[in-house]
């Protein structure tokens, strides 16, 4: 069943941000009290009386500069963050998008300042929207501020709610109404599931967004030159071929002492969140600059997640090559992540398009990948041999004996291994055993999860 589609609006700090946390109930958007912290539209699962229902932030939308020169007055409150003001079009041609795609509209005002001139063009943008709209009067926790919210029924867009997104008072009567205007009381809109999820990840500036609308076919994400575009972990769904993927746009991970306190921080938390919830993290890397210490961390975070993962080496129309130019490179990228040696690597160009349809399909394989179970008689003849063929390390005159082998889980594929002592257990054997398991079976991408555990007396060994 499709969700119905709720757009949160409204010009920047009115507590768009603030609201959306509240109505889902976990802070996923990145709040701050300065104009500009959201940029890309923002979704999730909100539900209220038993019905559920998709929540879309948006970013502030601003006054157009050309309306500026010709007199506007200036808004009120703090300024646009530094690097946001080159946004607005773009920020603007985000947010009328999820108007165009919304069911319902929350239009969001600040009470305590009073009605401005970006509340009169969001209100104009809604009424050509001809979408059933909810104007909020927020941050209206005082009696005085609730009455003053009056004058935003100038605005002639139907019954002013008058509340506190940061306190909740007053949001209970907003979802009432408009759960009555979706028209969906009967039913409850159930979260799609078995989604394949995709984490696009990577530092600053590597064309994560870029990659995201490819493979879309759409201006879904805000794309620019400037590092730190993207601030908040964004989930699109799609359907490749029959297959459901969620495809979750993240913000650049720089390292962390590069990481400034406050928005970029949350944000980056935020994007290690995605990769902790994602099945395939695709690791963009620039090929101009190759694998740089930054990458190789973020590689790292996606092992400590035991995450799936395809290299996707981006901008490849940028670098001059030879026949065997994508060898080298490829030799390049294993040295510089050898931790993680068994993961595809692909050669893309999000900007032109370059192989960009292989990227999803390579995931799918990682995917399933992590999914792919050895029999429990196969994985013990396995042991077997490659025990015969290298035999295992002793200490102190005792030798490392294997009695029994078993998978009892997958994403990741985990085995289990008991033996005399687990103490014997060097890591080069440990590695031999991963790399003998990776020979014969398609573990492509996804990290193998090797567990030893101490002989029990009913064992005997083999």
């Amino acid at each position: 069943m499709t969700h119905a589609i709720v757009a949160l609006v409204g010009r920047p700090n009115v507590g768009k941000s603030t609201l959306f946390n509240r109505l889902v109930g976990r802070r996923l958007a990145v709040v701050d009290d300065r104009p500009g912290t959201t940029r890309d539209r923002l979704q999730a699962v909100c539900e209220w009386g038993g019905i559920s229902f998709l929540v879309v932030d948006t970013g502030g939308i601003e006054v157009l500069p050309e309306r500026v020169a010709q007199g506007t007055r200036p808004q009120p409150g703090l300024p646009l963050t530094e690097d946001s003001a080159a946004f607005i079009p773009q920020i603007r041609a985000q947010a009328e998008l999820a108007i165009s795609e919304a069911d319902a509209v929350i239009f969001l005002t600040d009470a305590g300042i009073g009605l401005t001139p970006a509340d009169e063009e969001v209100a104009n943008i809604l009424r050509r929207s001809d979408k059933p709209v909810f104007l909020a009067a927020n941050k209206a926790e005082s009696p005085r501020v609730r009455e003053e919210a009056v004058e935003f029924y100038a605005l002639a867009l139907g019954e002013v709610y008058p509340i506190s997104a940061l306190q909740g008072h007053g949001v209970a009567d907003l979802l009432d109404d408009l759960v009555d205007a979706l028209g969906v009381a009967e039913e409850s809109v159930e979260e799609e599931i078995g989604s394949i999820r995709l984490a696009i990840v990577g530092r600053p500036n590597v064309g994560k967004s870029s990659l995201l609308n490819r493979l879309l076919g759409q201006e879904r994400a805000i794309v620019s030159p400037v590092p730190g575009t993207t601030r908040d972990a964004i989930d699109t769904r799609m359907v490749w071929e029959g297959t459901p993927v969620t495809l979750i746009d993240t913000a650049g991970i720089r390292r962390r002492g590069k990481v400034q306190p406050g928005v970029e921080q949350f944000s980056v938390l935020r994007s290690l969140s995605a990769i902790e919830r994602a099945d395939v993290a695709l690791l963009m890397i620039d090929a101009s600059d190759g694998v740089t210490a930054q990458d190789a961390h973020v590689a790292a975070f996606i092992l400590e997640e035991w995450c799936g993962v395809v290299v996707l080496v981006n901008k490849w129309d940028a670098i001059e090559k030879n026949t065997h130019t994508m060898v080298e490179y490829t030799r390049h990228v294993r040295e510089a992540l050898k931790f993680m040696d068994y993961v595809p690597v692909l050669f893309i160009s999000a900007l032109t398009g370059q192989r960009v349809t292989t990227v999803i399909p390579e995931a799918l394989k990682v995917y399933e990948a992590r999914h792919f179970r050895i029999s429990t008689g196969e994985l013990n003849r396995l042991v077997r041999d490659v025990v015969a063929r290298h035999a295992p390390p002793s200490k102190a005159g005792k030798r490392l004996k294997f009695y029994y082998a078993s998978q009892p889980g997958v994403a990741p594929p985990t085995f289990v291994f008991h033996v005399n002592d687990t103490q014997l257990v060097h890591f080069s054997y440990e590695r031999y055993l991963e790399n003998c398991l990776r020979e014969y079976y398609p573990f492509t991408g996804t990290p193998l999860r090797l567990v030893f555990r101490p002989r029990k007396r009913t064992q005997t060994p083999d």
